[in-house]
């Protein structure tokens, strides 16, 4: 390719904003060839195309257990993975088995849980190039009525505590150390501070939700705002998640 695009990577469950001009690249979206399922017993594989809220509620009408923390995560299974998501206390890396990735020189290779460097929000994908095709999770049985109450119960938080009937970037910074982005920023006065059409949830500090109009930019002034005042007022570098 005469004008050669640097190849990097995202996934899709990971939230991101996009310029407002674009991108000039490629983006490449795993589609319905990755988009499915199979059970062996307590193990499940799923294409990168699977989503990652099906994944749990299909698992858990198999009365397998694991995945009731991601009946809430948008996005996909090759997006989860590659951002190791998580909520209520558990993540991917708990039931992780091993992933296909095709590596940026087209090498399919498989990587095992010791392989993927897990830790908070974060995998070895992020410093490396490659997609993940493909994730198996090792899950355990349990009974099914317990796993669709534990469900139930995230469900109903999170309509009381998120703007989930509002445009969002989703959760937009990782919990510090010890703490949680939502307390400070609301603690520092920043509930309802808006950038043009971007706005600091009323609900819940650490959404940013589009009042109409937002623009990519809109989006990123108040990101840097509200990180430019927690630093001032705490110390503490809030990170994008």
């Amino acid at each position: 390719n005469k004008h050669e695009i640097p190849w990097t990577t995202i996934g899709r469950g990971s939230n991101m904003l996009v310029s407002d001009q674009g991108i000039r690249g490629v983006v490449i979206k795993p589609g319905k060839g990755l988009d499915y399922v199979s059970f062996n017993g307590s193990t499940v594989t799923a294409g990168a195309a699977y989503s990652f809220i099906k994944l749990a509620v299909t698992a858990g009408r198999q009365g397998l257990t694991g995945l009731e923390f991601a009946g809430g995560i948008p996005g996909t299974v090759g997006g989860a993975v590659y951002m190791n998501a998580g909520a209520h206390g558990s993540d991917v890396s708990r039931i992780f088995k091993s992933a296909e990735i095709v590596l940026s020189n087209g090498e399919l290779v498989t990587y095992y849980s010791e392989d993927m460097k897990f830790s908070y929000r974060h995998s070895i994908l992020q410093e490396m190039t490659g997609i993940v095709v493909e994730a198996t999770f090792e899950l355990a049985e349990g009974d099914k009525g317990t796993i669709t109450a534990e469900m139930a119960k995230h469900k109903e938080r999170r309509m009381q505590t998120q703007p989930l009937k509002m445009a969002t970037c989703g959760s937009v910074f990782r919990n510090p150390p010890g703490d949680y982005s939502a307390r400070l920023i609301e603690e520092a006065g920043l509930k309802g501070f808006q950038c043009g059409g971007a706005q600091v949830s009323e609900l819940h500090a650490n959404f940013i939700v589009n009042t109409g109009q937002a623009t990519a930019n809109d989006v990123l002034a108040l990101i840097t705002h509200i990180q430019g005042v927690i630093k001032e007022r705490y110390g503490i570098l809030l990170v994008p998640e």
